[in-house]
């Protein structure tokens, strides 16, 4: 875990410590957006924030890694990247409508790498996910201990605007409660830092989305998949990746054969 002061690492720098200081810089650029912009309108911070942040982090993986492509979802995609070994997928601003309501601080700055690692599908290698509003960034550079399981019903992060019926029927079904809260990386940090159980999703992501958090999670210990069990697989010609479990790992049986209770198949 890293705080707001690091250096932007260079080329010679491992791959785990320039996803942290990357997304981390990106992570303060949008904070000074934030107060330079507090005046104007909501649309207005939010398209500044996703530009310059998305402008940063290309700039920083272009001088750190240029023979690497990027999958943003600020940018248009470009097919060369599913023939490049190397892949940064990022999400330059996730949670934009929190981060246009200041004092919210349940927004994040996604980096994560894949690499094809001799294997067709490769694998995610590096992450990290800054939480500016929050001073800190969650990394593989240093993951986090898992944190001690709590006693009482098992606590499930959702989407405090839109909850997917999914998460409402995994509630009644297993007496869980509901911690509502802004942008994906936000509430899967939640469960990484121990102040939620599990992050369940099905009503549509894109790679960018669960990358970077998918990467943090697992390194730290935690369970990772699809609602069907299946792997989170990166860098596909579509990159929509519409769902995910991320969870502690002696909740995974229980959360997956819940799901599958609430989404029989057709």
């Amino acid at each position: 875990m890293t705080g707001g002061g690091d250096r932007i690492l260079e080329a010679d720098e491992d791959d785990h410590h320039l996803a942290a200081s990357v997304a981390t810089e990106a992570g303060r650029l949008l904070l000074a957006v934030r107060e330079e912009l507090a005046h104007a309108e909501s649309k207005v911070l939010r398209d500044e924030g996703d530009r310059r942040s998305h402008d940063r982090i290309c700039e920083l993986l272009a001088r750190a890694r240029p023979g690497d492509a990027v999958l943003s979802e600020e940018a248009a995609d470009d097919a060369a990247r599913l023939r490049s070994p190397r892949v940064w997928i990022v999400d330059p601003l996730d949670g934009t409508r929190e981060f246009s309501e200041p004092p919210r601080d349940d927004w994040a700055v996604h980096v994560a790498l894949w690499a094809r690692n001799g294997s067709a599908e490769g694998s995610l290698v590096a992450g990290a996910v800054a939480l500016p509003g929050m001073a800190t960034t969650l990394a593989t550079a240093e993951p986090p201990a898992l944190a001690a399981a709590v006693d009482g019903p098992i606590r499930l992060v959702v989407s405090r605007t839109r909850p997917p019926a999914l998460v409402e029927a995994l509630t009644e079904a297993l007496g869980a409660v509901l911690v509502p809260m802004g942008s994906a990386g936000a509430k899967a940090m939640a469960v990484v830092r121990g102040e939620a159980d599990g992050y369940v999703h099905a009503g549509g992501q894109y790679e960018w989305d669960s990358a970077a958090p998918a990467a943090v999670a697992a390194a730290a210990g935690l369970h990772t998949s699809r609602i069907d069990g299946s792997p989170l697989l990166y860098n596909r010609p579509d990159p929509l990746l519409p769902d995910l479990v991320i969870c502690r790992p002696e909740l995974a049986g229980v959360l997956l054969e819940a799901i599958a209770v609430a989404t029989p198949p057709t």
